[in-house]
């Protein structure tokens, strides 16, 4: 039988342990995670569309317009506690076909080439009239029919 002062030694462990396991980081795996010795062995000028399919899988995304081109993009996150998510790493590899379907080009992004892009903070004004407090409680003012 545990004695008092076990007892109590065991549940401080038990919280200690407890607390160490909720500060751990969770970690978010997105996309398409690649290896690299796969993408090492497509060669712009020779290999074509069915090739890249075949060694890298469907792409992230496509290209919509213009030049045929595609995106495999990944992702790794890790969070902890509540904190906000911290990008641990990321890859974009950018495969550009000629319209032959023969690759043109192939490039590979990673974290430390991402740039920051700061949105526009401005309103678009819409068309109408600017109502205060007093003219939108009177509008209605008669305004209903009687029947």
């Amino acid at each position: 039988m545990l004695t008092r002062p076990k007892v109590k030694t065991l549940a401080i462990a038990l919280l200690v342990v407890g607390m160490a396991a909720a500060c751990a980081p969770r970690v978010d795996n997105r996309g398409t995670n690649l290896h690299m010795e796969d993408v090492a062995t497509i060669e712009p000028g020779t290999h074509t569309r069915d090739h890249v399919l075949s060694k890298l899988g469907s792409p992230s995304s496509r290209s919509t317009f213009g030049e045929d081109i595609w995106y495999y993009i990944s992702e790794r996150t890790e969070t902890t506690a509540f904190l906000a998510p911290e990008v641990v790493e990321r890859q974009v590899i950018v495969v550009k076909f000629d319209q032959h379907g023969v690759v043109q080009a192939l490039d590979v992004y990673d974290k430390d080439s991402a740039e920051n892009v700061e949105p526009v903070d401005r309103q678009t004004p819409t068309a109408g009239n600017q109502l205060n407090i007093i003219e939108q409680l009177l509008s209605n003012v008669g305004r209903f029919n009687k029947k």
